[in-house]
């Protein structure tokens, strides 16, 4: 069995995913970690650090306190100085990010991030060439150079939980994998989207793992690994999975996934099958995991450790322990997987023998009062068939597509299952109609809160009404994409906004396009131009889709997501690699225009409250010294009116915190939103023109060029 080759006790609690390993003067691996009280402690049991600057000594000699002075929401060390081998630490913050050099005790850079840090990565990006600090916050990511140069933004669809690179395209060069609160994973190659994986909750970790392979965790206790666009396995677990490392744990030549998990857990699975290879457990949760060389004998270890300050450190097994690093006995549990098996299939046999005795003889002698229907006989030529329709509410129903499941003859279903992905909580939906309601038809409502395509899995038990066994029928349909958006029979209100481009396809294309998508009851065609209808089900109003023969496409839609959403999927379906359009959004561009107004009335509410606290801060200074002068001669009047003023002073003070708190939420929500937007204006571009859409966006902002941004929204230029 695999033990741990040591263990640390380092008696300062550690904040989750807030973990590191960095060669600080480009030899010795230390332990950083995020702690409590906005400090960063560096666990350095090579040699003796310097103390100084924001550094302070720890209880422990080996371990030096770092004084960030505000909560620390992320921490990671790596080579951001490309002309030396040491390690540079990169600590982020709510609004600021500091590089700090830990040899020499000295600041790189203190940058402002009003996006917020939420997560950052050291290393080389695409074809720039010096390493970067890749920063992700509130729908945005930031790159920063060792010299605090902003050389890389660019927007993403929501809050940035997890950051990690990998060499993507196989290209040589690293691209970025984002995951963030909209349940995506984004791979970025610079600032282009070249991949896009849907999930089933908010990406909390990724990791690297080999080549275009990389493990993630969702919020919801899965973990899984992708090999590009392909997802190999996935598990679920009650626990949550704080953070998942890649790490040949086994010695095999291949890493394995290791997670750790919120009770504690430490386990290591296969990279191709999830299978568990090896677990472990600390006394409590996993904070983070890292590997570094840590006994400076040329051997990477596994560090895990724990909210407590325990940190066990792992080495890759043996040669002779390979396949067997659990405490366990291999051919015993071959044994006692290979009797359960058998069990189940002697149970099958003799349900098959009753099933057979029943079927030549109505009233079977030695079967008690079972007859054909009790033993779960159905006709031979039963069949299982699925419809999907459109259902636009009725009978206090809210509006859905509605999966109806039915058998060929006066069988009944009994109960069904339907696995789905992103639709149903806990990603399964059962349904068992009470004994008075069986029926041979069953209908189930399906909500797709997100416009992707999703393939139910679905079982459904078949007998008579009273068997008592049951035929599993199993199959799969899947939901098209754009499948909560019925079509329109009578005429609809137009909407305002509308998306205008040129492509060079048929018209017949397009038409092929609008069937895959939608969910028709009936596949259209059309000769001439292409005009058709739909109004959306979750109530974003009518959406019209109309082709000239000359190839001019025009979408209307009030709601600017579905405009991106269905101009990126036409895109893939027609092989379209770049594309500019002409959008106008006339009520996008209102609120965007209004935000933009907040957003300069909330930077000038935040100077003036800094303004003023710089002001009281000096009035306390010399407040204090003249209360302990008059303390200390014996005027105990002046002294107390002092302290008086001191007390009335410090509640201003505090409530123009909370103000100042509360103006930096809303200002938090209002870039939020102006990313969003900008985001949004990319999505409906493809290729190269949404790419230099973003960038035009970042350009117009900085220089408060308020025209110049929705001219560039509209046409893509400005």
């Amino acid at each position: 069995m695999l033990v741990p080759i040591f263990t640390l006790k380092l008696n300062h609690k550690i904040n989750p995913r807030m973990v590191t390993v960095g060669k600080y003067d480009g030899i010795h691996p230390c332990l950083t970690c995020a702690t409590t009280a906005g400090k960063v402690f560096i666990h350095n049991p090579h040699t003796r650090s310097q103390r100084g600057g924001r550094m302070e000594a720890g209880a422990d000699s080996d371990i030096s306190l770092l004084n960030i002075s505000q909560s620390v929401s992320s921490v990671c060390a790596g080579q951001l100085n490309p002309t030396i081998s040491n390690d540079t630490l990169v600590v982020g913050t709510q609004t600021n990010l500091l590089a700090y050099d830990v040899e020499n005790n000295s600041e790189l850079f203190y940058k402002d991030t009003p996006d917020g840090s939420n997560a950052i990565v050291v290393g080389y990006l695409g074809s720039v060439d010096t390493p970067l600090a890749l920063v992700g916050g509130n729908c945005s990511l930031q790159g920063f150079d060792y010299e605090g140069n902003d050389l890389f933004w660019t927007v993403t669809g929501d809050n940035v939980c997890s950051l990690t690179m990998l060499d993507f395209s196989g290209d040589g060069q690293n691209e970025l994998a984002v995951g963030s609160e909209d349940y995506d994973i984004r791979i970025f190659k610079e600032d282009e989207i070249i991949a896009e994986m849907t999930e089933t909750e908010a990406i909390t970790c990724l990791c690297y793992m080999t080549e275009a392979r990389f493990g993630y965790a969702l919020a919801n206790g899965t973990v899984g690994v992708y090999d590009k666009t392909a997802r190999y396995w996935r598990i679920k677990s009650k626990n949550h999975a704080v953070a998942i490392h890649g790490y040949d744990l086994d010695n095999d030549g291949v890493p394995e996934l290791i997670t750790g998990w919120s009770n504690g857990k430490i386990d290591a699975r296969s990279d191709r099958t999830g299978e568990v290879v090896f677990k472990d457990n600390l006394s409590n949760a996993i904070a983070g995991i890292v590997e570094g060389d840590y006994r400076m004998d040329g051997k990477q270890q596994l560090l895990c450790c724990s909210t407590e300050g325990e940190v066990r450190g792992y080495q890759p097994a043996p040669s002779d322990m390979k396949g067997n690093l659990m405490d366990t006995n291999v051919e015993q549990d071959t044994i006692r997987e290979l009797s359960q098996r058998k069990q189940n299939l002697l149970l099958e046999l003799k349900n098959y023998e009753e099933n057979q005795k029943a079927a030549h003889s109505s009233r079977p002698s030695g079967l008690g009062d079972l007859d054909q229907a009790q033993m779960g006989i159905i006709p031979a030529n039963t069949q299982l068939q699925t419809t999907l329709n459109v259902n636009t509410g009725t009978d206090g129903k809210a509006p859905h597509v509605e999966l109806s499941i039915s058998t060929t003859n006066e069988t009944i279903v009994k109960a069904v299952l339907i696995f789905a992905e992103g639709i149903f909580e806990g990603e399964s939906h059962v349904l068992h109609p009470s004994t008075n309601n069986l029926a041979s038809s069953i209908k189930v409502p399906i909500i797709p809160p997100k416009d992707v395509p999703v393939d139910l899995h679905i079982k459904a038990f078949v007998g008579s009404k009273n068997s008592t066994q049951f035929h599993v029928f199993e199959l799969t349909r899947q939901l098209p994409r754009f499948s909560m958006y019925a079509m329109c029979t009578s005429s609809v209100p137009e909407p305002k906004s509308a998306v205008t481009f040129q492509i060079n396809e048929r018209v017949n294309r397009m038409v092929m396009w609008v069937n895959q998508n939608f969910l028709l009851q009936d596949d259209i065609t059309c000769d001439g131009a292409l005009s058709i209808a739909f109004v959306s089900l979750r109530g974003s109003g009518p959406l019209t889709i109309g082709m000239e023969i000359n190839g001019q496409v025009t979408i209307k839609t009030d709601d600017m997501d579905l405009a991106g959403d269905i101009i990126q999927a036409m895109a893939v379906f027609l092989n379209v690699d770049d594309l500019q359009v002409i959008a106008d959004f006339p009520d996008d561009m209102e609120t965007l225009r209004q935000i933009l107004i907040k957003v300069d009335e909330y930077h000038a509410v935040r100077q003036k409250l800094t303004a003023e606290m710089a002001d009281h801060s000096n009035l306390i200074r010399s407040l204090v010294v003249r209360a302990e002068d008059a303390r200390l001669m014996g005027d105990m009047k002046n002294m107390r009116k002092g302290y008086m003023e001191l007390y009335d002073l410090n509640r201003d003070l505090i409530s123009g915190y909370k103000i100042r708190c509360n103006n930096h939420t809303e200002l938090l929500n209002c870039l939020k939103q102006v990313n969003q937007t900008i985001q949004k204006a990319g999505r409906l571009r493809v290729g190269k023109p949404k790419t230099l859409v973003v960038s035009a966006c970042r350009d117009a902002i900085k220089t408060n060029n308020i025209s110049a941004l929705f001219k560039i929204i509209k046409s893509g230029a400005s």
